[in-house]
């Protein structure tokens, strides 16, 4: 079998697939007229590779959205999983591919779907590339934004711990806990880690912990250096309490979870007040 090197999934010695077929091929370079003349001669849309991947995992993985609508609506299993557990749409969430994960959803792609030791979700997924539309496109379908992956966290571990500021700030507007632990490690100590004062001050103002301590006793701080602005930021944040009003904004949004941005925009207060609460 001729190896080909553009192919995303190699294993070693055996090189790509051996049961590679045309449809996985046609699927995954977005050959749209040749995958439509394999469907209607009557290829399989379903049929599985080496490590369970289908055809549709194959388009979702490369963006691929025509191939990806072709093989939905010849039929193919929207959630079928390889061998990692991974759906389509958690590839389409980690290529970034907006409109593939759109279509997905339409044709009944899980959200949330169960997972395994070895797999997370697509809310995970989309905030490991940092692609905070996608995010924001699974948080309307109500992604669950503590979904626990065993490795990373939440996804808000996830996004702070990649550095993406925007899918933070989604997460947190929508209604993520700031103060989520793994092994007591919050996503605080991601930002102060990578020594981000914007990433530390939208955490902050979303009510983290600046005395959290993680599984070595370390606070935030403890993992910046010396005289940097990260730490002199923290520092600050420790030295001096919060307003009344920023206690008050943060009593309300986590009164109201996950329904606050909904509610408060029903509110009959003055709109200044509620750019305050959604923090706009």
């Amino acid at each position: 079998m001729e190896i080909e090197n553009s192919c995303p999934y190699f294993f070693g010695d055996i090189g790509c697939w051996a049961e590679r077929t045309d449809v996985h091929k046609a699927a995954s370079q977005g050959q749209t007229t040749l995958l439509q003349h394999l469907i209607q001669s009557g290829a399989s849309v379903n049929v599985v590779a080496v490590d369970s991947i289908t055809p549709l995992h194959e388009a979702c993985v490369r963006g691929q959205v025509e191939c990806v609508r072709l093989l939905l609506e010849a039929g193919a299993q929207v959630d079928a999983r390889n061998v990692d557990g991974s759906t389509p749409l958690c590839d389409a969430c980690s290529a970034g591919s907006l409109e593939c994960v759109r279509l997905l959803l339409e044709h009944g792609a899980k959200a949330n779907p169960a997972l395994t030791s070895r797999t997370a979700s697509p809310l995970h997924e989309a905030c490991i590339g940092g692609n905070a539309d996608c995010v924001k496109l699974l948080i309307a379908v109500d992604a669950r934004l503590e979904a626990y992956d065993l490795y990373n966290g939440t996804p808000l571990h996830v996004a702070c711990a990649n550095d993406y500021v925007d899918c933070v700030k989604v997460l947190l507007n929508a209604g993520a806990k700031v103060n989520a632990a793994r092994l007591h490690e919050t996503p605080l100590h991601h930002a102060a880690k990578n020594m981000r004062v914007e990433m530390i001050e939208i955490l902050v103002e979303f009510g983290a912990n600046v005395y959290a301590r993680d599984q070595h006793n370390r606070k935030p701080v403890d993992y910046t250096t010396p005289g940097s602005p990260s730490a002199g930021c923290l520092s600050f944040y420790e030295s001096v309490p919060m307003s009344l009003q920023q206690l008050c904004r943060l009593a309300l949004r986590k009164e109201l979870g996950t329904r606050a941005l909904k509610v408060i925009g029903q509110l009959h207060i003055p709109k200044l007040l509620i750019s305050y609460l959604s923090y706009q």
